[in-house]
């Protein structure tokens, strides 16, 4: 066999333990084929991983491997080189060390590169090996879209200015294919900023004297850019053209969507206006479709709490609810369970406001109010299609209660959501809804409640003292020997975390299961007795019980608890 630096590199990675002569062989046939580089097979194939890759290659070549994720990159450093350059030569200056630099690059047999680097640097370079993923994660990080969003706005208010402030509708529509037309660039650069920094929701506010962009990131606003008010209606009529909208209504709310592309990411937007007294507020809700269904074992569900539930979804009738706010993950959580569920041996039908992933074999309808097609009127229909469960997207009124728990009783599992602040109110506020005690009692197996918590950036976290305020807050359900012992964490903000301090969130959940006693209290409508004796049940397995697990192991802090538990239910 010829020696190549291809079969240098597999012998290596052998060598080390993370390849098997058997991956290798295949993926050096496959490279013959393809052409490709053998580590681009050999990673894209999941034979080893990005970092095995780069450690084995910094070895060979006798240079220091970085982790970027360990690693405290300087951004003002990073953009030494402009981002042109940064992707064009795959390369981060990690430090300056006053007569060179220390450069990670992603390929670093590249002389070629590193000779060109260093004439452009104008000093000698010193090489490391970085992985390509992390590399791209950091470039992302460090050239932020805000300056562009500026520029652009302004770019499009000369325009404006040019035109005398007339906005010209024909003109915008024509322009819809135009990829260099202002507006086009600003929304552009606007979504791929939101998609980099994991916004879940961008909002479009027009304000008295400007125009306001924030991005809802881990639940959390953040205000981005303020600009000139004067471009709020071309931005609005481009946003309302592209979703579908009536760009003459401008007094009533409306509800939208498109789907963009941007880097390798499909983005199905959801968009809805509202008339305020400056002009059309827009809010556009991002759903990452290349992501996935969050698969229930990584939202954060306990392992006890996961058994018990998979168990609940099971039974062959009955309703099992999950609960709580708005933006909690109660969607995910029921995508989750019909995943497990959904097999060719079950019919499975949805209906759902909106539909917002499609899953390959379950039958999935949307409500549309404008034609009267609403919960009521499809679970109607549904009974009529021989189906085995039931997703019904949220029980809004008693109409729609009624139906599912009848639905229930006829041997229907039956999965929904509804807006309570904990488990246990959630079987009395069906009572509320006009639903009868004896069939509450009968169809409900189960409540899950749920709250999503911002974790701790693990980057910058560090140990910290907290108030007074905090630990009294604990003493109410912890023991104070406990509290007193206990060592707390919060991140102090870094560029990693945008200085947040905070990077993800994690769900934290309660499951209330309907057991004989408390079906005998909610059938005789004793909302007291029932909560008396749910509560019992729950014990020390509640939401803030939840939430004061994850302060002790340093995940989340106690002021962000505070925040997201309401202490006052338990």
């Amino acid at each position: 066999m010829v020696v190549t630096k291809a079969t240098q590199i597999g012998a290596a990675l052998v060598a080390a333990g993370y390849l098997t002569q058997q991956n290798l062989d295949k993926a050096l046939a496959e490279q013959v084929q393809s052409g490709r580089l053998l580590g681009r097979v050999l990673v894209d194939n999941k034979y080893v991983t990005d970092e095995q890759m780069a450690m084995t290659i910094a070895a060979q070549q006798g240079l220091s491997f970085v982790d970027l994720r360990r690693y405290e990159v300087d951004l003002e450093l990073v953009k030494t080189l402009t981002e042109i350059q940064v992707r064009r030569y795959s390369a981060i200056i990690l430090e300056d060390n006053g007569d060179s630099y220390l450069v990670g690059l992603v390929n670093p047999t590249n002389l070629r590169t590193q000779d060109e680097l260093s004439n452009l640097l104008g000093r000698p370079i010193i090489a490391s090996v970085i992985t390509l993923d992390q590399f791209n994660k950091t470039v992302d990080r460090s050239f932020r879209k805000t300056d562009q969003i500026d520029e652009y706005a302004n770019e499009l208010k000369l325009d404006l200015e040019r035109d005398s402030n007339v906005v010209d509708l024909n003109q915008i529509m024509v322009s819809i294919g135009d990829v260099e037309a202002p507006v086009i660039k600003l929304l552009q650069t606007i979504f791929e900023e939101a998609v980099q920094m994991r916004a879940s929701d961008v909002h479009i506010e027009p304000q008295e004297t400007k125009l306001v962009v924030r991005y809802r990131i881990d639940g959390v606003l953040h205000a981005q850019v303020d600009t000139d008010i004067r471009i709020a209606t071309a931005l609005m009529v481009r946003l309302k053209l592209l979703s579908g909208m009536d760009i003459s209504e401008k007094r009533l709310p409306q509800d939208g969507r498109l789907l963009i592309k941007t880097g390798g990411d499909n983005i199905d937007i959801r968009m809805s206006t509202v008339p305020t007294q400056y002009g059309e507020s827009a809010v556009m809700r991002l759903l990452i479709q290349t992501q996935g269904l969050l698969d229930i074992k990584r939202s954060g569900m306990p392992p006890d709490l996961m058994k018990r539930f998979k168990k609940l979804i099971r039974n062959s009738h009955g309703i099992v609810l999950v609960t709580g706010p708005t933006g909690s993950g109660k969607t995910t959580t029921l995508y989750g369970a019909l995943e497990e569920l959904n097999t060719p041996k079950v019919k499975i039908l949805t209906v759902e406001d909106p539909v917002e992933y499609r899953i390959s074999g379950i039958n999935q309808v949307q409500v549309n109010e404008k034609i009267d097609l609403t919960f009521a009127r499809l679970l109607r229909s549904f009974l009529r299609q021989d189906p085995d469960i039931l997703l019904v997207g949220e029980i809004r009124d008693e109409e729609t209660a009624q139906i599912a728990a009848r639905a229930a009783m006829t041997g229907h599992l039956v999965l929904s959501s509804l807006h309570t602040n904990d488990a246990v109110s959630t079987p009395v506020r069906l009572l509320d809804m006009g639903v009868p005690g004896y069939i509450v009692a009968s169809t409900l197996l189960g409540v899950v409640s749920q709250l999503l918590l911002r974790l701790v950036c693990t980057h910058c976290s560090e140990p910290y003292q907290p108030s007074h305020e905090e630990l009294e807050w604990m003493k109410h359900f912890i023991d104070k020997d406990v509290v007193s012992q206990a060592s707390f964490s919060h991140g102090k903000g870094c560029t990693r975390c945008n200085s947040m301090g905070f990077s993800g969130r994690t769900g934290i959940f309660e499951l209330l299961e309907m057991t004989p006693l408390l079906s005998e209290a909610i059938h005789k409508a004793d909302p007291l007795h029932f909560e008396t004796l749910a509560r019992k049940q729950m014990a020390d397995k509640s939401l803030v019980h939840r939430a004061l697990e994850l302060v002790f192991q340093g995940k989340t802090t106690i002021s962000e608890a505070m925040s997201v538990v309401t202490s006052g239910t338990y």
